[in-house]
């Protein structure tokens, strides 16, 4: 787990608002869940012969005995909600959220075990158009932030739970007969969820896997010819992708169309979004069925890839530091501060507080990296006026009587 110091909060700020802009303009809702859920939640959607329930969830017993988890993923989480709220029924639901996740791996670049993710989560929606809009949402994101160019889409379909039940059945088989090819985890998941096996990182198995039978010549008629569709919906939008049929996602509640956006950029952890269908999760849970699309996305690995435009990495910057020498100026100063902010809308001024001399207080001024010192002293309460020093650029010293600083700072925000 790792702490956010100062110098990063704003490039989290930027995504956070990108993201948030982002959602808007397609007509999401924020949703906020709990941290911590009810352990059985994970088990019962995540599925129990998952490395997540198995290895990763930080789960302990509260003081009433009751099994807690904290969150190792969000559509669990929203689910319950919006089953429990009553938001599923007879309706339609655009939903996103962001927060922490908690898993219990071993860190890796971009991966850490208390990590953070926008998630986005649709309810109510049956045909491939809403599995379009999402990557086509996503796609969005990664014009806005620049990194077009740093990510792949890779698209699978999982078929229907009739379709991969049978198919099950042959990659059991398959796998069965070079049993003794298999590593461990694959042995322990050949009886238990065989489709993890293709999802292997393990390079030995992936001779293995690339001979095993594809899902996709076992789909069945609906789940092909709506995977036809998001695939023609995406070259109409002039969406590159590419299918790949070992994609199959890390959890069980999935099936139809999954998505993958990839990346060469981060080492071992290539995967900076992913989603897909999990039209059986609402009913798994004790609800309706319900058909239901989203995807989430690292927070963290995002920060690793974007660069945050100057312009925004300027406002992080005071546009005025304010010395204060001398305790008539100390006096003045927080009152004449606040009179500022409040008739200078986006004003960044920072005061001085805890006295000092007036060199002392230059070299605050300047690790400040505002743009200019406003200085009042003695000399300026008896002139009725304030010096200005520049501090990133070669001008001359400045005064400016105090009935003309409003101006003049209004002047200042407008430029920037």
């Amino acid at each position: 787990m790792n702490d956010i110091l100062p110098d990063q909060t704003p490039d989290w700020q930027y995504l956070e608002r990108v993201f948030r802009e982002l959602m808007q303009s397609y007509g999401y809702q924020e949703i906020r869940m709990p941290i911590v859920e009810n352990t059985a939640l994970f088990k019962r959607s995540i599925g129990e012969v998952t490395d997540i329930v198995e290895k990763e969830m930080y789960t302990f017993e509260d003081r009433n005995g009751d099994s807690l988890t904290l969150r190792p993923e969000g559509t669990a989480c929203c689910v319950r909600a919006a089953m429990q709220h009553g938001m599923l029924h007879n309706q339609t639901q655009r939903l996103w959220y962001t927060g922490p996740m908690f898993r219990h791996e071993r860190p890796q670049k971009g991966r850490y075990r208390q990590f953070h993710q926008f998630g986005v989560e649709t309810f109510g929606f049956t045909g491939p158009d809403i599995d379009a809009e999402l990557i086509l949402m996503s796609n969005r994101l990664w014009q806005l932030l620049g990194m077009s160019d740093d990510v792949v889409l890779e698209l699978n379909s999982l078929g229907s739970a009739e379709a991969r039940s049978q198919y099950r059945d042959v990659l059991v088989e398959y796998f069965t007969a070079h049993q003794d090819e298999l590593d461990e985890d694959s042995q322990r998941r050949l009886h238990t969820n065989p489709l993890r096996i293709l999802d292997s990182k393990n390079p030995a198995m992936q001779t293995l896997n690339d001979n095993a039978p594809q899902l996709m010549d076992h789909l069945d008629d609906e789940s092909r010819q709506d995977f036809t569709a998001l695939c023609n919906l995406l070259d109409a939008s002039g969406v590159k992708y590419k299918i790949n049929p070992r994609l199959v996602r890390g959890l069980d509640y999935y099936s139809k169309t999954v998505f993958e956006w990839v990346t060469d950029k981060l080492g071992a952890q290539g995967t900076v979004c992913a989603g897909g269908r999990f039209d059986g999760l609402v009913q798994q849970l004790g609800g309706k069925p319900t058909p239901a699309m989203g995807f989430a996305l690292g927070i963290e690995r995002l920060i690793e890839l974007i660069e945050v435009p100057q312009q925004v990495k300027a406002q992080r910057r005071p546009h005025v530091y304010l010395v204060l020498a001398g305790e008539q100026a100390q006096s003045k100063g927080l009152p004449l501060a606040e009179s500022w902010r409040n008739e200078v809308s986006g004003l960044r001024l920072q005061v001085n507080c805890g006295a000092g001399s007036l060199k002392s207080q230059m070299k605050k001024a300047d690790k400040s990296e505002a743009e200019m010192a406003f200085i009042i002293g003695d000399d300026e309460l008896e002139k009725n006026a304030l010096s200005i020093k520049f501090l990133r650029e070669k001008k001359d010293q400045q005064q400016v009587a105090f009935d003309k600083v409003i101006p003049y700072l209004q002047k200042i925000v407008s430029s920037t």
